[in-house]
């Protein structure tokens, strides 16, 4: 099946509204332009409009009909801490902000099916159309969650899509089941004794106890986990010190742990602590561990799984959509939404080559426009198959 023509026709109208938003790029919980541009085209559609959630969370709802049936699609809207070094015309006009990881698009997308949905009105049901902030490092899905988003907006099930370098377009990936790692974040900090550096005796040295924990957490994945699971810990920062010629009295560990199974991040925070208390014992130093699982793992439900595979069936063919799309070690807050809903999270091709295959979280990267059609007309066949009036 082709791209709708209605959605087709609305192709260059989002392009616009897409570059705007990448080039007025907004971070985590300060989305205040982007919510605005959100709203303002919700509430043009005739749709419902509830702002507030999450801090700068949008939430658009149509209603047609009779049947109590009420589905959920959510988009992303926020940009990274990153200086583009792309040179088009819609460049980020906000240094070291951008949209590397196509947020932009995802939102534009999400915003022509609700207005393509809204003229048509081919469904019996409501469909609450999310516009989510803060994805990227401190989970924003997790708030709308906490804040009430299921409360103050009931669905049967709930929807996420993601665009994927690297896939040409008008294609799309099904998830069967487990979809995205965890994302746990620690931060340690050790307690020992300073001294000059020609008198180590005096010192309780956090470096040297601080290396022997850096050390071990490689042992991990490698020795306290079965060889068919999967789980990462990567220690991303030390800091310690500011004189070349002083041990330093404290020391700084930060880094990230991924899993795909919830035994599995149970068994890694446990090794760690375990390793910690340890070393710092032996050495004689005190600790403080924060352990903050940030994003949970993504899984699909079997159900919704097979929803989704239908609607981008419809839309693009079966040959172009990928049903076992392996999972990814990369984290996504949609999980909290996932913890409370059925649903199911799907990828969508940005494009090979120049036009999309950029990485994403890259300076260089770019949505692709030309997806744009393909995603709003799986948003929309979603939403028909789904509330099709009886």
């Amino acid at each position: 099946m082709p791209i709708e023509k209605k959605i087709a026709d609305l192709a260059d109208e989002f392009a616009r509204l897409r570059r705007d938003i990448h080039a007025h790029p907004e971070t985590a919980f300060e989305e205040f332009r982007t919510a605005d541009v959100v709203a303002e085209q919700l509430a043009s559609y005739g749709l419902k409009v509830h702002r507030g959630l999450a801090k700068t969370g949008v939430v658009g709802t149509l209603s047609v009909g009779h049947s109590s049936r009420a589905i959920g699609l959510r988009a992303d809207m926020d940009a990274l801490d990153i200086d583009e070094m792309n040179s088009f015309e819609h460049v980020s006009r906000h240094p070291g902000k951008m949209h590397a990881c196509g947020h932009d698009g995802h939102t534009a997308m999400l915003l022509c099916a609700a207005k393509y949905l809204s003229q048509t009105r081919n469904i019996d049901g409501t469909v609450h159309f999310v516009f989510q902030p803060a994805e990227e490092n401190v989970a924003g899905g997790r708030v709308m969650v906490e804040d009430g988003l299921f409360d103050l907006f009931p669905v049967d099930d709930i929807y996420g899509m993601h665009n994927l370098p690297g896939m040409p377009v008008g294609h799309f990936g099904v998830h069967n089941g487990l979809a995205k790692a965890s994302a746990d974040m620690f931060e340690i900090e050790i307690h020992g004794k300073g001294a000059h550096g020609a008198h180590p005796h005096r010192s309780i040295d956090p470096i040297v106890a601080g290396a022997e924990i850096v050390a071990a957490f490689q042992q991990i994945v490698s020795r306290a986990i079965a060889p068919m699971d999967t789980g990462v810990v990567s220690v991303t920062q030390f800091h310690a010190g500011s004189a070349m010629n002083v041990i330093p009295e404290s020391a700084t560990i930060k880094g990230t742990c991924r899993a795909l199974a919830p035994d599995v991040q149970d068994a890694i925070e446990s090794r760690m602590r375990q390793i910690v208390a340890g070393v710092c014992s032996a050495h004689g130093l005190t600790f403080t561990f924060e352990y903050d699982r940030l994003y949970p793992v993504l899984i699909n439900t079997p159900d919704e799984t097979v929803k989704s595979a239908r609607a981008a069936i419809a839309v693009s063919g079966k040959d172009n959509v990928q049903m076992d799309m392996p999972p990814s070690m990369g984290s996504e807050d949609f999980a909290w939404m996932l913890q409370k809903k059925p649903g199911s999270y799907i990828r969508i091709g940005n494009g090979e080559g120049q036009e999309g295959g950029c990485a994403v979280h890259n300076p260089n990267y770019d949505f692709n426009d030309d997806t744009l059609p393909w995603g709003a007309s799986y948003w929309s066949k979603l939403v028909e198959q789904e509330l099709e009036p009886v």
